[in-house]
């Protein structure tokens, strides 16, 4: 509990840094219920996902439900995008609890301060595109400015639920009742934006779930821009 409450100090200190840029960074968290590893960087998640100058994302893998317990949130595509950063920085194995931030900055563990320094580096990268996202029923509409220097970026809409409880019965955190944030519940890659003209796009939707719209460059890379849209 003491590096759990140090983190949490740690981050409360260091958010006036990071709240003076104006474009969110996107923090995913790579986790699973059968990790007794993960409870620590779930609670620092929480904290996160209290932040505006943050969007946090769990994204539950399932290669540990062979252990004992079966994660409830865990999507095989979380784990294949886990897979897919981890080749791009180079890496031959992939881990939970893992930070990705601003999709190029990684941190095992709940390192506080590490997950600090990567999200004001992810915060400087981040740029100006004028990215916004709307709802009018159950149509999404994404649009942004046309870049100065154009370049691929891969369009993509992230639904998550806030939060919630669950008993874990067996496996490593047998007995525990954890309570996870920002759980995603669908990341769907809507295509590609060149950047050369604004960007207009259209995608449909169901459901009262908060939702977050990502520019991205292909890879997947350093995100660039994000935006949520509460439900």
């Amino acid at each position: 509990m003491q590096v759990i409450r140090a983190g949490i100090a740690a981050l409360l200190l260091a958010a006036s840094a990071a709240e003076a840029q104006d474009a969110p960074v996107v923090v995913e968290l790579y986790t699973s219920q059968g990790c007794s590893s993960c409870p620590p960087a779930d609670a620092l998640l929480q904290q996160l996902a209290g932040r505006d100058d943050v969007i946090a994302l769990a994204l539950h893998v399932d290669y540990w439900d062979y252990i004992g317990w079966e994660d409830s949130f865990a999507q095989p595509g979380f784990t294949e995008r886990q897979r897919r950063y981890a080749h791009a920085a180079g890496a031959n194995a992939i881990y939970t609890p893992q930070f990705v931030i601003g999709g190029q900055h990684h941190v095992i563990g709940a390192r506080t301060m590490e997950l600090m320094d990567n999200m004001r580096a992810a915060a400087a990268q981040t740029e100006d595109m004028g990215l916004q996202v709307s709802r009018e029923g159950d149509v999404v509409t994404i649009t942004a400015e046309a870049l100065e220097s154009p370049h691929p970026l891969i369009v993509q809409l992230v639904r998550y639920t806030p939060q919630e409880s669950v008993d874990i019965l067996h496996g490593e955190n047998a007995g525990r009742s954890l309570t996870y944030a920002n759980i995603v519940t669908d990341w769907a890659i809507l295509g590609e934006w060149d950047g050369a003209g604004p960007l207009h796009l259209e995608a449909q939707v169901t459901g009262d779930e908060p939702l977050v719209a990502i520019l991205q460059e292909p890879g997947p890379g350093r995100i660039c821009a994000a935006v949520r849209l509460a439900g």
